[in-house]
């Protein structure tokens, strides 16, 4: 689904990402673990085209993306959740959810399947998005970003200021989007930054360790705690 190749990601004379290169694949939790600053999140960006890429490759099923736009990528079936929700605060969970639309006719109904994974939200429909729960707004943050049912989600820390109570509601609609997709799709690709080592370890189907911009260490998630990724994230 999603093939990265030497990615050089530079921020004036500071060289932050180098040579980075994985494959997430369609029915696999690709998960990207490293401390603070070591450019995770710049990787996500480059991924969506929010920050252009150096040097490097991007491809989505065959398909160079590298220098597509963000929106050109959305339309591709490529999904975002950011660090932070980046909900719009002053709109209604509705409103919220037809952003993820935002690129479709005005007659596409929001996908009923979103009250599904996120029951939460059909009981809140009319209220702000602001209103919310750091948790509410994270579930919808996710939810906007499925609105267009994408084969490659990226999401950016999620577990992030989540009670524990959500964090196992948002893993168990990540695993099953990887398993299954959206209702009459396919299995999706699904790309995690995250810290929760607990959280991580409990979804990943292969792992990446990030240090200092670099992927310094890599294997399958079943491994993770043999092959001493816990300490890598403690040191």
């Amino acid at each position: 689904m999603l093939n990265v190749a030497h990615i050089n990601q530079y921020y004036g004379g500071s060289h932050i990402l180098r040579n980075v290169g994985f494959e997430a694949r369609p029915g696999e939790v690709t998960v990207i673990l490293g401390r603070n600053g070591v450019g995770k999140t710049t990787l996500l960006k480059s991924l969506m085209g929010v920050v252009p890429v150096k040097t490097g490759s991007i491809t989505l099923n065959g398909t160079d993306i590298t220098r597509d736009t963000l929106y050109e990528r959305v339309r591709k079936g490529v999904g975002y959740v950011p660090q932070g929700r980046e909900i719009f605060g002053r709109l209604t969970v509705q409103e919220n959810l037809r952003m993820g639309l935002a690129y479709k006719p005005a007659s596409t109904p929001i996908p009923a399947e979103l009250y599904e994974l996120f029951p939460v939200l059909k009981q809140m429909i009319d209220r702000r998005g602001g209103d919310l729960s750091g948790g509410q707004q994270q579930q919808l943050a996710i939810a906007r970003a499925l609105a267009a049912g994408p084969k490659l989600l990226i999401l950016d820390e999620p577990t992030e200021g989540i009670q524990p109570s959500i964090i196992k509601d948002i893993g168990r609609v990540i695993r099953m989007l990887a398993d299954k997709g959206m209702a009459g799709g396919q299995p999706m690709a699904i790309v995690l930054v995250e810290q929760f080592y607990d959280f991580a370890a409990e979804l990943a189907d292969q792992y990446l360790v990030m240090e200092r911009g670099e992927i310094i260490q890599r294997g399958c998630g079943a491994d993770m705690e043999a092959e001493g990724v816990r300490k890598l994230m403690s040191i």
